[in-house]
């Protein structure tokens, strides 16, 4: 197969996602039943929060200043403290976003939204910083433009009762987070432009700060996130400015789709400028800080938004997630990278047709064909394609650059919910977080309720994640021996009815597109 022609092909396969939204989607917690309060002092002040049975919560906790005003389109800026005791039982609002549009995913309601949305959220089984728990900070995903750290289903209570403090956080999202404008740009500020991964990072700086007093160690802390949330992770191991935050990660369906120029981001830019009504590139900074934040969240087009992608060339991104991999200048700490069987359901959720990236090929669907030998429907092709080419192949070249520097995991996930095994085939984006989460039993919002063989399933996920979150080794005794992933051994574990090894799983096919991949770089 010529590698250029197939570059071209799935460039365009890639070039038709990368418009699609990708979302995270969420699922409902219970809610908690306060019995006494438990407090704890942080570098800010007094927290207040709630008691369920053996998990403490702490919600709506701010990790930086507000990012209006003056601060709007800067770095995260310090808390002012508080006298009182700040009452931690409520999530905080979460960050601007079109409203719905997290409903609409299948990605759980954001409650109220805010331009004054940096807070997290702790679920902690004990809170003495003698207990030096392992922590993990969930990253939501959403297409970098929608979601929260506390729409329901990223409740941390399942995690932390297996003995390890859970944070969730949010991040400005859309054009308040991923922003180019000359005006902006001209600034002091390090020209910013990734001020959402910048929350992050400040998000993680706050966890080394204060965890100990929720009985965190510090020196232990896992990321982990879907989608955005997923793709966020590993622009934190290639970010410079995340050196040290963090000692593991876990990526669930991230996605090979390229990162934004500063060229790019800047034209975006201008025209969310004109878009709100002002006079494009040549609106101040003070007339874009003067736009209500809602609007932000309201702009209609695709011509007017950056998801799903970073934008390169910043403090916090300066080159690409796949550039400083291959250029092994990425964190060199152990990495769980895998997705989903029916990722493209990503597409079709918002009306796009995968079977008519196929007719669009023409002649050249003759190369791709091949690769496919018992698939005769376009349709089926295509979500074939698109999931291959934008996840199951990046999912393998990212695993296999990241075990040049440290030890990495593979997986595909192909477990159907018992209940939906008459009428939805394979598993679509997000559908492993009820599992890799365990919130599935309890929330009540499931299409359909889990059966006994999906607990059983989730809680062995739930004390996988947990074993490396504790450890860097995802091995439990319930699963059968996970090798590590790298070139030499091309090996991930697919949990299906059985978690199973797999070598070379989809090589020859993988390679094909990896191949094409590269040469659509």
């Amino acid at each position: 197969m010529h590698k250029t022609i197939l570059g071209k092909i799935i460039f365009a396969v890639m070039a038709l996602a990368g418009a699609q939204l990708f979302c995270g989607h969420a699922i409902a917690s219970a809610a908690n039943s306060p019995n006494t309060a438990p407090m704890v002092r942080i570098d800010a002040g007094m927290l207040e929060g709630s008691q369920n049975k053996t998990v403490s919560s702490f919600k709506g906790i701010p990790f930086a200043a507000a990012p209006v005003g003056q601060w709007r389109w800067r770095e995260p800026q310090p808390v002012t403290a508080w006298k009182n005791v700040r009452d931690a039982k409520q999530f905080g609002s979460s960050c601007i976003q079109a409203p719905g549009l997290s409903v609409l995913s299948d990605a759980g309601d954001p409650g109220a939204l805010s331009e004054d949305c940096l807070y997290l959220n702790i679920w902690t089984p004990d809170l003495k910083p003698a207990a030096k728990l392992p922590v993990m900070v969930w990253i939501h995903g959403g297409a970098l433009v929608f979601g929260s750290g506390s729409v329901v289903g990223y409740d941390g209570a399942p995690l932390a009762r297996r003995g390890v403090v859970m944070v969730t956080i949010n991040y400005r999202m859309g054009p308040l987070g991923f922003f180019s404008h000359p005006a902006i740009d001209a600034e002091k500020n390090g020209n910013a432009k990734n001020f959402g991964l910048l929350d992050q990072i400040a998000a993680l700086k706050w966890v080394q700060k204060n965890i100990a007093l929720f009985g965190g160690n510090p020196d232990n802390v896992t990321i982990f996130g879907e989608s955005a949330g997923a793709q966020s992770v590993l622009a934190l191991y290639a970010s410079p400015m995340a050196r040290g935050l963090f000692h593991k990660g876990i990526a669930q369906s991230s996605y090979g789709l390229p990162s934004h120029t500063p060229a790019k981001a800047r034209e975006v830019g201008i025209a969310v400028a004109s878009a709100v009504g002002l006079d494009g590139a040549n609106a101040s900074a003070a007339q874009l800080r003067a736009i209500p934040a809602e609007q932000f969240g309201k702009l209609p087009g695709r011509e007017l938004t950056l998801a799903p992608s970073f934008i390169v060339g910043d403090a916090a991104m300066p080159i690409s997630i796949l550039e400083a991999f291959q250029k092994k200048q990425q964190a060199a700490v152990p990495l769980i990278i895998g997705s989903n069987s029916n990722e493209a359901s990503v597409a079709t959720a918002f009306g796009v047709d995968p079977g008519q990236i196929i007719a669009g090929l023409g002649k050249a669907r003759i190369l791709v064909k091949p690769l496919y030998p018992k698939v005769s429907d376009n349709a089926e092709l295509g979500n074939q394609v698109m999931r291959d080419a934008v996840f199951t192949a990046f999912a393998r070249r990212i695993s296999y650059l990241q075990s040049q520097r440290a030890p990495a995991w593979r997986y595909y996930f192909s477990y159907v919910q018992q209940g939906l095994r008459d009428t939805q085939t394979g598993v679509p984006h997000a559908g492993e977080i009820a599992f890799t989460m365990d919130t599935g039993t309890d929330c009540r919002c499931l299409k359909v309720p889990f059966a006994k063989p999906d607990q059983v399933l989730s809680k062995k996920m739930g004390d996988s994640w947990v074993a490396f979150a504790r450890n860097g080794n995802p091995q439990i005794p319930q699963f059968p021996a996970w090798p590590k992933d790298s070139v030499k051994n091309d090996t991930l574990m697919e949990f299906s009815d059985n978690a199973i090894v797999r070598k070379k799983f989809m090589q020859p096919r993988l390679n094909a597109l990896i191949l094409g991949l590269k040469a659509a770089d």
